[in-house]
């Protein structure tokens, strides 16, 4: 699976996902880009695409994308936070279906 994780989440998630093909949205020179542009170069190359941004979901249409969407909720993006939702993330990334999009956590 390939996995991009958006410019708002810590790089220090990559380590926690061995089994995957994981990047960082900066690592792609695609930081700044706005949601709409950065999800098509998205999914051009990922499978999925991880992020915080609790807003995409509903301000970007996503009928037709190919690329699965996880969306993190937790109280900060410090990997503090989100270490308890990496067991989660793992068994999402496991059955990602095209298209989907899937919230772990509370917001």
């Amino acid at each position: 699976m390939k996995v991009l994780l958006d410019e708002c989440l810590p790089r220090r998630l990559l380590r926690e996902l061995p089994d995957h093909a994981v990047t960082t949205v900066p690592r792609q020179g695609w930081n700044g880009l706005d949601d709409g542009p950065l999800l098509l170069a998205a999914q051009a190359e990922f499978d999925v695409f991880v992020t915080m941004d609790t807003n995409l979901v509903y301000q970007q249409n996503l009928v037709g994308t190919s690329l699965s969407i996880v969306v993190l909720h937790a109280c900060s993006n410090r990997y503090e936070n989100l270490a308890p939702l990496v067991p989660a993330l793992r068994s999402a990334l496991r059955t990602a279906a095209s298209g989907q999009v899937v919230h772990l956590g509370d917001d």
